[in-house]
Parts: C-alpha cells; structure tokens; sequence
C-alpha cells in the first residue's frame, strides 16, 4: 500500500562526516573549481518561509531559490549558523554538490530579482503531485523549514540552561557547560490519523474541527501519549473524542509534516484504518466541533466534485505573482479555489492530494482497504462493496 506523500521522498543523500565540509561554505576555496570539484548551495529561510523562484511555464513551476554558499560572506554569518541538508549524487567527473539551509529571519535583504520568500504551506498547495521533481523540492524546504524552526526553539539547554550550540553540521546540539554536556537531537512529534470504518454500514467517520473551514471534513487524528503503542493511540483518540469503540487498526502509510504550528518543528502523521465495534457517536465538544458518519456514495461525490487540480495551478499563479513583486492581494492559498467555474462549491469537501487524509479516505472511497482479520488469518484487499 505504498503512497508517495508531500514533504516524503528527499531525494538528498546525507555524506558521512558533513561537518568537515563546513569551513569550505563561507571560504573563497568553496565553489572555485581550481580547489574543489564540489558545490555549495544554500537555502535561505525567513520566518519559515523558504526562498523561492518560478519559471515562465503556464501555470507556473516554483523551485527553490538556491544561493551560491559564498553570497552568504556579503551578510554577517558564520559556518554554525548553517544546517546540512544532503548532498546529489556524484558526477561522473567526481563533483558533487552539497546543500544547506540558513535562518535569515533578522534581515530584510533581498537576495535576487524573482525571487521571494513563500509560504511553506502555499508551496505545498501549488506543487504538481504528479511531478516527482517538484515533490522532492518540497521535501526539501519542508525538511530544511523542520531543522531551521528546531533549532530556533532550543537556544538553551533543558537540563541546566546554558547554551546550546550546534555540531555535526547542525543536525545535532549539545550544551557548552561542562558539567553537563547534554546532547538533543531534532524533535519530532509522531500524530496518528485515522479513518474508522463501519464495515457493515458501508459507511465512514468523519469529523469537523472549529478552526476548519466550512463544509471541510477529515480523519480523527491525535498525539501518541508516552507508553503507548500506535494502536492504542488509535483506539483512545477514537473513544475520547467521539464514544466509538474501535476493533481493528491497520496501517496505511506515514507523511511527515513539517507545516504544524512553530512550536512543533515537524509532525510525523502517521496513518491507519480503524474498524467500528460500535456506531452511537458522542462527539467530545472541547476536541470537535462535530463527527458524522458518511457513505461512500456520499464522501466519493465530494471527491469528484471539489476541484483539487484548479486550487494547485490557480496557487501556483499566485506564488508567480510573489515571485515577481506583483501585489494584487494574498498570495497565499484560498479555499475558494476549490470552487468549480460557476463558482459553486462542494457541499463538502476533504482535504486536499498534499494531506495524508486525502489518501486515507480516497483508498476507502476506491474499495482498496484490506478486510479484518477473522480468527487470525491475513489479512486480504477486496475491490467488491459488499466485502468492505
């Protein structure tokens, strides 16, 4: 049941000792081909946002706004200041190129004309899905916006408060005090996301939080708790937020997620299938706003009908607009995109392809969700309504 995610597939590789390719980022020896073969490039980030450029297709295709490593000696930065992101695989002459992110959050520089710095969560909207190219920029700014906003929330250390200070080319910290030494490493939040099934139904839950738009349904999804298995967290997020008591859990795929809230640098989302062991729902108000079973027919006309494809090129546009200092209001993503060319919108709709709860519920809605186990044997795929 494999499934490509966005922020999925970096196509970076990580070299063994990246911190010994540091003091070549800044120094004249970096990128002069008379010294080395390799190449330094560096994403600037401001504010979470990475730098970002587009090309004259229609719509129009972004890419990350990599600087030369040596455009960096024109701002007050130094060797620390930079986090690896990987390195391309070798040339056949033996070059290679290596890639690191930066926090340009103090200043207001402008790095270069079509350029600008963009939403994160805009450019996920506006990547081609189907473009494997554009798929792997986005995993890249999403893993380069993850270490970026990690290290900007452990300045000091836990355990004694002192400073932290970065080592092995950022992807680690460890304190300065002596007697303490703690080393961290980049934090990652692990969520469960569920679709739960009524199998005999034919039928699926879905849920409403306040802070979503109208007419947007999704999966229930919750933080695992420590000592608990992902299993578990499936079951007890169900029960609590809605009263319904789950059987079976069965995996479907993971996505990390870089676009959370700040204080959560990325979010690993981890998604499953759930059977019902009951159907009376109790929706816990302080968690929802609302959860409803849903038919097939019911959630695969909300599929068809919002206009997915339009949102992405109509995002797209708009990130151009930005790219080339065009101001004619939010460049960001609208809901409103998804409305059809008459201007009518879906009465309802679920996320969009970027979000793991899109293919959670498109798998259910296209009759490919394995059955449960019966008194264990394995589990099996069925493409029939009246097995699933």
């Amino acid at each position: 049941m494999a499934t490509s995610h966005a922020f999925a597939g970096n196509p970076l590789k990580s070299c063994l000792k990246p911190e010994s390719l540091t003091p070549y980022l800044l120094s004249s020896e970096g990128n002069d081909s008379s010294t080395t073969p390799d190449r330094f490039l560096v994403l600037p980030i401001r504010k979470g946002r990475p730098l970002a450029r587009t090309d004259d297709s229609n719509p129009p295709r972004w890419e990350l706004g990599w600087l030369d490593s040596t455009r960096l000696k024109e701002v007050e930065v130094k060797g620390d200041d930079f986090v690896y992101l990987g390195s391309g695989d070798k040339t056949e002459e033996g070059c290679q190129c290596h890639y690191w992110s930066i926090d340009v959050s103090e200043g207001n520089r402008e790095w270069g004309q079509g350029m600008a710095f963009v939403d994160l969560r805009t450019l996920m909207v506006a990547t081609d899905w189907a473009d494997a190219d554009s798929m792997g920029q986005l995993a890249i700014a999403g893993h380069a916006r993850a270490l970026l906003e990690w290290h900007g929330l452990t300045k000091f250390c836990g355990s004694c408060g002192s400073k932290m200070v970065p080592t092995s080319a950022g992807r680690r910290k460890q304190c300065t005090n002596d007697s303490c030494k703690k080393r961290i490493y980049p934090r990652v939040d692990p969520v469960v996301i569920m679709l739960v099934i009524d199998k005999e139904n034919d039928r699926a839950l879905l849920s409403r939080q306040s802070r979503f738009v109208p007419r947007m349904w999704s999966c229930l999804a919750g933080f695992i708790e420590p000592g608990e298995s992902l299993e578990e967290a499936v079951r007890r997020e169900t029960l609590e937020e809605t009263g319904i008591e789950v059987g079976e859990v069965i995996y479907h795929s993971s996505q990390p997620w870089p676009v959370g809230p700040s204080s959560m640098p990325c979010q690993l989302m981890v998604g499953f299938f759930a059977y019902a062991k009951s159907l009376d729902i109790h929706v816990d108000k302080k968690e929802l706003e609302d959860a409803q079973w849903h038919s097939r027919e019911e959630v695969k006309k909300a599929i068809t009908f919002t206009e997915y494809e339009k949102a992405q090129k109509s995002t797209a546009v708009k990130v151009g607009q930005a790219c080339k200092g065009v101001e004619q209001g939010p460049h960001g993503f609208s809901f409103n995109d998804y409305a059809r060319e008459s201007g009518e919108m879906a009465p309802m709709f679920i996320p969009g392809p970027f979000a793991i709860a899109h293919h959670l519920i498109a798998t259910w809605v296209n009759q490919d969700v394995p059955v449960p186990s019966q008194n264990g044997t394995p589990l099996k795929r069925v493409n029939s309504l009246s097995n699933l």
